[in-house]
Parts: structure tokens; C-alpha cells; sequence
């Protein structure tokens, strides 16, 4: 907040509740009927009510500030992000560039292993990748679940149970 804000809203705070003093005794006044300490305690007031005021109008000469401030920050803060974007695709860009430019490794495929990739389905061809052969990879489809004990060992269900699971 900036220092006339807080300056002009403290400074009209405090002159209103001074209002309360000559408005006191501004009815006491008028209670006792002594008109000459009525317009007394209402000059008192008014000079108060003017304070009060001219307080206002510097905090909102400070309010303008403070948001003459914050739009200006926010204007540059925008800027240092756009900057710092465009730093960011120069640098992306540059290391594509390096990639692209730089020692790269190329694989190319015969004609015979083209036919051969062809010729097998795609579940083959990942038992395949991992130097399993196709033979292995059709055994290892085929076989049947296994339970593993808490001691690790393996064991096979028997052929005629049948496991139900109802929820």
C-alpha cells in the first residue's frame, strides 16, 4: 500500500471521530439553548469535516498511484515472461537443430527383413525383440497360470478345480 493511502485514510478516520467532540457539544448546546457555543462547536465540526476531506482526497490520489504501480509491474512482469519464453524456443530450437545436425545413429531395414516383419503378428514381433524366439513366445502364450506359495514356490492348480469368484 502506498504511503498517501494509508497517510489519507488514517487522517480521515481520525478526523471523523473527532467529529464526535464538537457534535457532543454541539447538543449539549442546543439542550441548554446557548446558540453562541452551538456555532462555535459547528465551526469546530466543519473544520473537521474539511480535514476529513482533503485526507480522502489524498488517499485516493495514492489509491491512483498504487494502481499506476501495479499495472506497471504487472506490464513488465509480462515482458520478462515473454522474454524468457522466446529464450526458451531459441534454446529448444537449437538443441533440435544439434540433433538433427549432430551423430546420429540411422537404422535401416533389408527388403528381406521387411518380408519377414510382414509375415508375423505384432505380439510375435515383441517376443522376438527381446532375442526370444517365435517358438518360445507360442509356449509362453499357451502355458497355464501359476500361484506362487509364500516361500516362493511355484504351484500348479489342479486340472479339475474350478474357481469361482462372486462379488
Amino acid at each position: 500500500m502506498h504511503t498517501k493511502t494509508m497517510e489519507g485514510l488514517a487522517g480521515a478516520s481520525m478526523n471523523m471521530k473527532l467529529l464526535n467532540t464538537p457534535f457532543s457539544v454541539y447538543k449539549d448546546a442546543e439542550r441548554r439553548g446557548d446558540t453562541a457555543v452551538m456555532e462555535r462547536a459547528m465551526g469546530y465540526a466543519g473544520e473537521f469535516a474539511d480535514k476529513a476531506e482533503d485526507y480522502q482526497k489524498k488517499a485516493e490520489k495514492g489509491m491512483k498511484e498504487d494502481a499506476k504501480e501495479a499495472r506497471e509491474k504487472a506490464k513488465t512482469e509480462q515482458e520478462n515472461a515473454i522474454r524468457k519464453r522466446k529464450e526458451e524456443r531459441e534454446e529448444q530450437e537449437k538443441r533440435i537443430a544439434e540433433s538433427r545436425n549432430g551423430d546420429t545413429d540411422t537404422v535401416s531395414v533389408s527388403e528381406s527383413g521387411k518380408a519377414a516383419l510382414d509375415g508375423k503378428t505384432d505380439s510375435v514381433q515383441t517376443g522376438a525383440d527381446n532375442g526370444i524366439s517365435v517358438e518360445e513366445t507360442a509356449d509362453a502364450v499357451k502355458m497355464e497360470p501359476v500361484i506362487y506359495t509364500k516361500t516362493g514356490e511355484a504351484l500348479t492348480p489342479e486340472s479339475g478345480t474350478n474357481l469361482s469368484v462372486s462379488v
